[in-house]
């Protein structure tokens, strides 16, 4: 018989804020050299030596970035964790710590926290991050997750947006799409379930996109690729708000155009089939959808070669001089202005 964790609930009251914090952090080991001081003093010591430290936050909040009616709580504290450690990874760094803070209302009982650190526990472990420090409060308001990351690199290594330079390549690591349509599906049977909460959903056809939403991964093994092939990208960034936005932060950052082939994209047929069943344009969400959490980057033209035949990459474009503008080439090859839609639903912006 499965045992109902609804039935026990903690008072978060019985712990306090620091009987919670140790309660639920008492797991975390320590794994780096660079952790001088962990958890339990006013901030954490971290010693990077002669290394360049890189530093990222990110907030997640309830209603806003995610639906806990479909949302599993340690799935949640699993995505936490891998949004930030994406950006760490865009600079071609290694991750090292985090710090977690939550502002959680009275309606969440401990268990309910142990569930989020359990997913937070299971990415700093499967990333090899130690968890240094963070807070808990009170909130009027749901959910709210803050997590910071640190990672460190080497000066000659760091890779920013600024690199990008005409003829350059426009590489792509995996596919782009699945994230948002996975929400679609998602909220799909959420309006299916108001109206007849019996209903069980079929989603077998969706398992691959319906992953991409709930937990993503974030692209560490490019960083260790790309140092093995000895390639080091122009310009990089992480895939979180759509590929047209992340395109045109290069752009801007690096004062280039670029020509970007719709027939480049690379796309998962469940992506196709599911855009199909949405009567959505394929080209439309693989631009806009957002939370992919794949890896974009320039690289130079001299270092095709090395990349050519890996599976990872995939070459969506190049990059021009600035006057020539930014453009997507769509299959009929007719030019039309890239704009960055984001993850605005595609509503047209004001």
């Amino acid at each position: 018989m499965i045992e109902d964790k609804n039935q026990q609930r903690t008072d978060l009251n019985t712990l306090g804020e620091f009987g919670l914090i140790e309660h639920l952090t008492k797991n975390f080991e320590i794994n780096h050299k660079s952790t001088i001081k962990s958890i339990g003093d006013d901030a954490a010591v971290l010693n990077f030596g002669k290394k360049q430290v890189v530093v990222t936050t990110d907030f997640l909040v309830e209603g806003v970035h995610f639906d806990l009616s479909y949302m599993p709580l340690k799935h949640l504290g699993y995505k936490a964790v891998v949004v930030n450690l994406s950006d760490v990874f865009a600079m071609n760094a290694s991750a090292t710590q985090i710090t977690v803070s939550v502002a959680v209302s009275n309606r969440f009982p401990l268990e309910a926290l142990e569930e989020l650190y359990a997913g937070i526990e299971t990415a700093a472990k499967l990333y090899n991050v130690d968890v240094v420090g963070g807070d808990t409060t009170s909130s009027l308001s749901g959910l709210t997750i803050s997590i910071t990351a640190l990672g460190e690199v080497e000066k000659e290594d760091v890779v920013y947006r600024s690199g990008a330079k005409p003829n350059d390549l426009l590489v792509l690591t995996g596919d782009v799409g699945a994230a948002y349509l996975g929400l679609q599906v998602l909220e799909r049977e959420k309006e299916v379930f108001k109206v007849d909460p019996q209903n069980q959903p079929d989603l077998d056809a969706y398992t691959y996109i319906i992953e991409r939403q709930l937990k993503p991964e974030a692209r560490q093994d490019v960083v260790k690729l790309l140092a093995d092939l000895e390639v080091k990208p122009t310009s990089m960034i992480d895939v979180s708000d759509g590929l047209s936005s992340e395109i045109l932060h290069i752009c801007k950052h690096s004062n280039v155009g670029c020509d970007l082939y719709e027939d480049k994209l690379p796309l998962d047929p469940q992506v196709i089939s599911t855009a199909e069943e949405f009567n959505m344009d394929s080209t439309t969400i693989a631009l806009n959808g957002g939370e992919d959490y794949e890896l974009l980057m320039t690289i130079s033209q001299e270092d095709f070669p090395k990349i050519k035949a890996n599976p990872n990459f995939t070459v969506i474009g190049y990059m021009t001089e600035p006057e020539r503008g930014k453009h997507l080439v769509t299959r009929g090859e007719t030019k039309v202005e890239l704009q960055a839609q984001g993850w605005k639903n595609f509503q047209e912006e004001n």
